[in-house]
């Protein structure tokens, strides 16, 4: 906006002096006339020059009248040529005036000092608003969300592909061909249908939900073992898989135990256990990528066996651990049987006792221990034996036994029942029964073991 410029007529009367330098003022008037790059003086010095000029003028014109000079003095005062003055800066008009439209000194007595920062700032601005401006959506437009930059090049700055979401991949579920020793015949059937039959032979209903689902992971992963391998090995004719025999697995058809638990009124274990079966489906134990042989057996004598210890290989996860529950749940933890001293030796392929051992009473003697407390090695009649092979000869339930003669008699208590490598079948119960899951209760029987996918292990085998 422009400013306002205010005009006043100001009557000037002459000053005591003003006379006196009426020359000197007239020339200044005439050099800044003659020289237009000179500065301007003041209003006042305009004023005041104009006052003189004109009683020049008026004096000379009364001379030419002939009027003295008291008369022309006189005659000027009354007759004062008023100049025009312009004030640039009338204070009362200027303070209403910027109190009107706001306007302040804000950047105190050197604002220049502060143009430099307040330029700098206003850039800053436009950089940081310029680019939100371009990329703000508009007026029904979506707003698109950006996924997280992930894999090797997240964090560099470079630009990932964006990652495609898994989809699950289904494998056709694996066969397993059984041969059925009551008939001599071979059933074939999906795996988790042999699998049922196996935990309904190997495991009483009556346990726990969480002991049915590891012992259906035991044998699941024992089956996919042998498939894996093509192992054919103990099966009669060579055209199955597997037996239904302790051999292998024990196996019932599944049909067959559905018709008679149904007949037993056991319809609630029935459904419990195809429970097991499908929780645990297609799941098996692995170690360094590839099927563990997952043995199991049925009551520990308080621990289990290491592997090289019943069977001379040493087996990683099959390493021996404390199951304390079997003592306190299983019925049949000690069983005392009596046989004859003859009956001994004839399974043991022994012809008689030597006479020196006879007269010491000790022709049967320990003579080395296990680390599951079980006897490694043993001397009958002057011969040296294992412990699991006098176990099988004598038809013992457990390597840990101890024994008392009584004239051509011997008492014989065993401790557990099985061969003691892998897991217990009582322990996982009681496991089960503390609130532990099949994972846990595998875990701990089977040292340093994870799982794995049954179908995606057998994949290439089926497809062949």
């Amino acid at each position: 906006m422009k400013e306002a410029r205010v005009q006043l007529k100001v009557p000037l009367a002459p000053r005591p002096g003003m006379q006196g330098s009426e020359e000197n003022l007239i020339q200044d008037a005439e050099k800044d006339r003659l020289n237009p790059e000179k500065k301007r003086g003041t209003p006042l010095q305009i004023a005041k020059v104009q006052i003189v000029m004109g009683s020049k003028q008026e004096t000379a014109h009364a001379k030419r009248g002939g009027l003295s000079t008291e008369e022309l003095k006189q005659e000027a005062t009354e007759h004062i040529n008023i100049p025009l003055i312009e004030l640039d800066a009338f204070r009362k008009v200027k303070r209403r005036r910027m109190r009107a439209f706001g306007h302040r000194h804000r950047w105190g007595r050197h604002p220049g000092r502060w143009q430099p920062a307040v330029a700098v700032s206003a850039l800053l601005v436009l950089a940081i608003c310029i680019p939100v401006i371009l990329v703000w959506p508009r007026a029904g437009e979506q707003v698109k969300s950006t996924p997280a930059s992930t894999g090797v090049n997240a964090g560099t700055g470079l630009q990932s592909p964006n990652p495609v979401p898994a989809v699950p991949v289904s494998y056709p579920e694996p066969k397993v061909r059984v041969y059925l020793s009551a008939t001599g015949t071979t059933l074939e059937l999906p795996l988790e249908t042999y699998v049922t039959g196996v935990v309904a032979a190997e495991m009483p209903a009556e346990f726990e939900l969480e002991a049915l689902k590891a012992q259906a992971i035991a044998a699941r992963t024992f089956i996919v073992r042998r498939l894996a391998a093509n192992d054919t090995s103990g099966v009669p004719s060579g055209t199955a898989d597997v037996t239904d025999t302790i051999s292998h697995q024990v196996f019932i058809p599944p049909d067959q135990v559905k018709a008679d638990w149904t007949r037993l009124g056991k319809a609630k274990e029935w459904e419990k256990l195809q429970q097991a079966v499908r929780k645990s489906r297609d799941a098996v134990m692995t170690y360094q990528g590839r099927a563990i042989t997952a043995s199991f057996f049925s009551t520990s004598n308080g621990y289990t066996e290491n592997a090289e210890d019943v069977w001379g290989n040493v087996v990683p996860y099959l390493k021996s651990v404390a199951s304390p529950w079997d003592k306190q749940l299983a019925p049949g933890f000690e069983e005392t049987i009596t046989m004859k001293r003859s009956e001994i030796l004839q399974k043991m392929n022994l012809d008689a006792i030597p006479v020196s051992a006879d007269k010491n009473g000790s022709w049967i003697k320990v003579l080395s221990t296990t680390k599951g407390h079980r006897i490694k090695e043993m001397q009958i009649a002057g011969e040296t034996f294992s412990g699991p092979e006098v176990r099988k000869r004598l038809g013992l339930r457990s390597s840990q036994f101890n024994w008392r003669t009584t004239g051509d008699e011997v008492q014989i208590t065993t401790y557990g029942y099985g061969h003691g490598v892998g897991m217990s079948q009582w322990g996982a119960n009681g496991m089960a029964q503390e609130g532990h899951t099949a994972t846990e209760i595998l875990k701990h029987y089977y040292t340093g073991i994870s799982f794995g996918q049954a179908s995606k292990m057998l994949a290439s085998k089926q497809g062949k």
